[in-house]
Order: structure tokens, then C-alpha cells, then sequence
């Protein structure tokens, strides 16, 4: 995942980084010689990060109709790699890296969200049985709930039946395509299974890492890497490779194609409907043809324009020592830490929905100077005790930040109250509306696109209207569960539903703070849980730049607390002793007891005797 709406705000503010991707996809054409440059220019390696490709074919959301067996998944895998080395044809190399046990660190994020996701899904539960007896009650008949092998996504974790199975998958894949597609003839494929421990990308960034301290390495090596988390292009920074691009999905482009009435009113009528789908058709049980929206485009992330545009916003006027962009960029991903990411929480000041990164760049081009040069220096990456960060200039960063934590805050409670008061008078507005509609006149002439309407003209055409019934009744439990359960998401999110007794920016909000999520009053026991929580932030800190910049420095450190320090809390940090011990990795089965919920459907996972690991990377070639 990495930061938060990192590539939303990059991409903003630097739109030329990226360019559409460019595809030959023509039935019947010849294909490309090997070695040949592709319509995008030449790329010698690929590397793809399969988890985004496992997550969108698993459950997609540009198809009509979703998969509900494994196999389906791994066909539309197939076919989405497919598409990639088409757009890229690399001409030396593809790796493949299947997420592996992952760091504590991040185990305690991936916990967190499945427990999140299995309360969600109770609830979700709840609401739809609600519903189901509501429109038994109006006499609406739905069709039941089906599971299916993809009901629960949890399966897509190490050490389940599925990552064996994907593994077995993908093998055959690639011994296809190099037997049988002339394209693949001088291609060396490498695939890094779920049995090698650590994270995909990061695999993908040690193998690189070991290329290059090759003696024959080539510097003029063009790669290209594919995955959607924010955190590739950060980690491509890090390698301080030129020539890297970035490939992945144009999520920003709103370009998605609406459902058109025809094919709507034959889906409605069809027999063989979809199985689960999504939007209106949603839950709708009966297997069918699987179909496909038109193919989302992709578009080009290149590093070394992103490297010209850090260059230019990240210029120190008059600086103290010689301006270096290696280390102004190695500063950047360093501060771009402090606003989250999936190891430690963001300072609380700082929101990348409020310009945070833009704040940040300010703060250090201003404090540059006065810190006495760079916040980092990775050359001394191998060093015990952290001499790589220089603390002094961090608690100086710190300091200036901390002038604008108050005015933040303030501002942030503003916005809040003035959304809490907006979402209750709709609520209010909408509660008069429902009490008073039979009293509403309705308008015979003017158009009516509401979810009955739609269902009742698809009743009219249809051949089996007690099939048409059922179906579109299913449609519109889905559509209003959907709206109840959206409807009380931004409840949440606005705190409508609970109240502020923090007060962020207003007079004694700190104290308020430890008081109400830490229980803490004390003034010492409140400067000792400061010291704890700013230590464990700072090892955090040098955690992810050593993961980052070289390898995981410890397996099973984690960062302890649900919140990270205010900006004023980081005092006094040379007196902390960083420092890590190397161990070694949790089992697959072990990562499985840790990570998933109570609520997880057990039938769907393998006995211990299956999980037996066996870490190795497949190299075929």
C-alpha cells in the first residue's frame, strides 16, 4: 500500500512524469521479434509485482460478471500478464515476486486491516439480513446468498491452498509462454514465489540491489516495474536508477464505461445471469458467461523526470554545503515517511489530504541551512548505531515543523465541525423528505431513473417475469444496501456519530490527548510515555530506511503504538541508541495464526501438515 494518495498527489503536481502507454493489440498480427523494441521503446527488464495482479483479477471491478473459482482467477491473471509484456517486451529479463512472509512491521498493518475487514463484513452481514426481512415482509422474493471458493479474500496470504496453487499456476504459465510464444525465445524468467519471505516489491529491489554490484553490470540497464503501491516509486528513488519507469493501471482517468440499457435488459432477461457482480448487479447468483468492460489504459511513471522536477522544487538557496541530488532525493523519501506508510502511523500534524508532502518540502528547503546540511547520509547505511541519520538536524526539522502543528489542528476541527453540521441537516433534510413523500406530487412526463423504474421496463420486456422479478428485487436490496452502508461510512468519517472530547488545536488538546487514549495524567508518566513513543518512532524511522535502501534489518521489530508522537515531542533525540538484531522470518503458518481474524470461514484454509515451508526461488530459463 506505502503512503497514502501519494501517486494522486505526485501526479498533480508533476503531470509529465507520466505517459500513456501505447499498445499493438491487433487479432491475427504477427508477433514481435525478439529482442525487437516495443511500441514504447526498449525495455531490457521487467519486473512485475504480483500482488497487483492477484488483488484486481481476484475480485475486479471493471468486469460484468466476477470470477468464483480459482482457475477463472488464474486464466484472467494470465491474460493480464499477457498484456503487460506486450506493452513493455522486455528483452532480457522477467521477474515474477509473489508476496512472501512479511516483516512484523507490516504483519501488524495487514492484521489490523483483515480484522477491520471481518468486523466490516459482520456488520455488512447484519444489514442485509435486515434488509432480507424487510422485503420478505413486502412480499419481494431475493435470490439467497451463494459462497463460492472466492468468497473470502484472506485466501491470498502465504500459506494457504491458493498461494500453493498460484505457484503450480504460474510455473505452468511461463513454461507455456516460453515453449510457445517466439517473443518469450531469449527471455531469462525468474519467479519468486510466496514460499521466499518478504514482500514482492521489496524482493524485486534486492535482486536489483545484487545486480548491480556485479562486475558486469551494465549501467545503461533499462527496467521497468509494475504493481500499484505508492511505495514503488519511492523504493525505485531509492535505487537511484535512471533509467526505471514505473508501469501501472490510469486509475485517475475517468473514462469508466456506464452499463447501457440493452445490455442491461439482456442480462435481466437472460437465464444464465451473472454470478456476483458488481454495482446493480451485485448478488446476482446464476452462472453466466463471464464478460469484460473495455480494458482500463495504463500509463508510464518515468523516474528520471520525477528526478529533474525533485531537483528543481527541492533547490536550497545559498545552501551551507554542496547541493547533491542523490541526498536531496535520499532526504525526500526519508520526510515522506513522517506522513504514514505500512510500518508506522503519520505524525499527527501532518495529512497528505491537507498538501502535507508540500508542507514538509517547505519546512526542510527553509530549515536546510539552519540544520547544517542533509538529514541522511546512506553511505554509512552499514553502520550499528544509526549513524546514518543525523538526529541533531532532525530534531531541528522537528522544531520548525512543530510551529505549524496548533494552526493545523485548528483548522482540521474547523472543517470537521462544519462537515458534521452539513452530513446532520441532510440527514434531517432527508428524514423530512421520507416522512412527507406520499404527500409529493409526482411528475407523469419528466424521466424516471430510479432502480424500480429501470426494474419494472426490464419486467416489461422480459419473457419470465417471475425470474425478472427475482432479479430485479436482488438488484435493489444490493443497490440500498449499498446506500445504508455508505451512508454510515461518512457518519464515521465525519465523527457525527461519536463526540470530540480531544479538541485538537484548542487550548490543552495535549494533555487531552495521552489523557483519552493512553489514560495518562501525570506529568511525568506523560513525559515517560513521550520518550518511549518518540524512541520507538525514530526506530521506526531507521527501520524503513534500511529497509528501503537495503535489506530488512530485523523481522520481528514493530512499532508498539496506535498513534506516533506530535512533531513537538521529538526532543532531546541524541540521547536514544538505535539499534537492530538480525532474525529470521515467521512461518507461513505462523504469519496465518497471527494476521487473520476468529470470523475467517476455516473450511477454506489447509491443515498444518500443508503448510510446510519451503523457501525457495523457482528460476526458469
Amino acid at each position: 500500500m506505502g503512503v497514502p494518495s501519494f501517486y494522486k498527489w505526485l501526479v498533480g503536481k508533476y503531470p509529465n512524469i507520466v505517459v500513456p502507454a501505447r499498445e499493438v493489440d491487433v487479432a491475427g498480427a504477427t508477433p514481435p521479434s525478439p529482442g525487437e523494441a516495443g511500441p514504447n521503446g526498449v525495455y531490457h527488464n521487467l519486473y512485475l509485482d504480483m500482488n497487483g495482479i492477484i488483488h484486481p483479477c481476484f475480485h475486479p471491478e471493471d468486469q460484468v460478471c466476477l470470477p468464483t473459482t480459482f482457475d477463472e482467477v488464474f486464466e484472467a491473471m494470465f491474460e493480464y500478464m499477457d498484456r503487460l509484456v506486450r506493452i513493455v517486451r522486455p528483452t532480457k529479463l522477467l521477474y515474477l515476486a509473489v508476496d512472501g512472509v512479511a516483516p512484523r512491521a507490516k504483519m501488524n498493518q495487514q492484521r489490523s486491516r483483515r480484522f477491520k475487514a471481518a468486523k466490516d463484513a459482520k456488520e455488512t452481514e447484519m444489514e442485509e439480513n435486515l434488509l432480507r426481512d424487510k422485503f420478505r415482509n413486502e412480499g419481494k422474493e431475493v435470490r439467497p446468498r451463494q459462497t463460492h471458493e472466492l468468497s473470502d479474500p484472506n485466501v491470498i496470504i502465504p500459506g494457504t491452498e491458493f498461494m500453493e496453487k498460484l505457484s503450480i499456476a504460474l510455473v505452468y504459465y511461463i513454461r507455456s509462454r516460453l515453449n510457445r510464444d517466439p517473443s518469450w525465445k531469449d527471455i531469462k524468467v525468474i519467479l519468486s514465489d510466496s514460499n521466499v519471505p518478504g514482500e514482492g516489491e521489496h524482493k524485486i529491489m534486492s535482486f536489483i540491489r545484487a545486480q548491480r554490484s556485479r562486475e558486469n553490470y551494465d549501467p545503461n540497464t533499462r527496467r521497468c516495474l509494475y504493481g500499484l503501491d505508492a511505495d514503488l516509486i519511492m523504493l525505485a528513488l531509492a535505487s537511484h536508477e535512471l533509467h526505471f519507469s514505473i508501469l501501472r493501471e490510469d486509475v485517475l482517468r475517468q473514462n469508466q464505461p456506464e452499463i447501457c440499457i440493452p445490455l442491461a435488459k439482456e442480462l435481466f432477461n437472460t437465464e444464465e445471469s451473472s454470478t456476483k457482480c458488481r454495482g446493480w448487479f451485485a448478488g446476482v447468483t446464476e452462472a453466466a458467461p463471464r464478460g469484460r468492460s473495455p480494458k482500463k489504459p495504463y500509463q508510464f511513471l518515468n523516474i528520471w523526470v520525477l528526478r529533474d522536477y525533485l531537483e528543481l522544487d527541492l533547490k536550497i538557496p545559498n545552501p551551507v554545503v554542496k547541493t547533491d541530488i542523490e541526498r536531496l532525493i535520499d532526504d525526500f523519501i526519508f520526510i515522506c515517511f513522517l506522513t504514514g506508510n505500512d510500518f508506522i502511523p503519520h505524525i499527527p500534524s501532518v495529512e497528505i489530504h491537507e498538501s502535507a508532502i508540500d508542507l514538509l518540502m517547505e519546512v526542510y528547503k527553509q530549515t536546510f541551512n539552519k540544520m547544517g546540511g542533509y538529514i541522511v547520509n546512506m553511505e554509512k547505511l552499514k553502520d550499528k548505531h544509526a549513524a546514518y541519520l543525523k538526529v541533531s538536524r532532525l530534531e531541528k526539522f522537528f522544531q520548525e515543523l512543530s510551529s505549524c502543528e496548533d494552526k493545523n489542528f485548528l483548522k482540521r476541527y474547523e472543517l470537521r465541525e462544519s462537515l458534521q453540521r452539513k452530513l446532520l441537516r441532510q440527514a434531517a433534510e432527508k428524514e423530512w423528505n421520507e416522512k412527507n413523500f406520499d404527500n409529493m406530487e409526482e411528475n407523469p412526463d419528466g424521466p424516471d431513473l430510479t432502480i424500480k423504474s429501470f426494474s419494472a421496463q426490464c419486467r416489461i420486456s422480459t419473457s419470465s417475469a417471475d425470474k425478472s422479478d427475482i432479479t430485479a428485487n436482488t438488484l435493489e436490496l444490493r443497490q440500498n444496501l449499498k446506500d445504508t452502508l455508505r451512508n454510515k461510512q461518512d457518519l464515521m468519517k465525519s465523527g457525527a456519530c461519536e463526540h470530540d472530547t480531544i479538541r485538537l488545536g484548542k487550548d490543552g488538546w495535549k494533555s487531552r490527548f495521552y489523557r483519552e487514549k493512553f489514560g495518562v495524567e501525570r506529568f511525568n508518566e506523560v513525559g515517560k510515555l513521550k520518550n518511549e513513543m518518540v524512541q520507538k518512532y525514530l526506530e521506526g524511522l531507521c527501520w524503513i530506511l534500511q529497509y528501503y535502501f537495503a535489506d530488512v534489518p530485523s523481522w520481528s521489530w514493530y512499532y508498539p503504538f496506535y498513534y506516533a508522537p506530535f512533531a513537538s515531542d521529538f526532543k532531546g533525540l541524541s540521547q536514544f541508541r538505535i539499534s537492530f538484531t538480525m532474525d529470521k522470518p515467521l512461518r507461513p503458518f505462523d504469519q496465518l495464526m497471527a494476521v487473520l481474524p476468529q470470523e475467517r470461514p476455516r473450511d477454506r484454509y489447509p491443515r498444518k501438515t500443508f503448510l510446510v515451508a519451503r523457501y525457495c526461488k523457482v528460476a526458469i530459463h
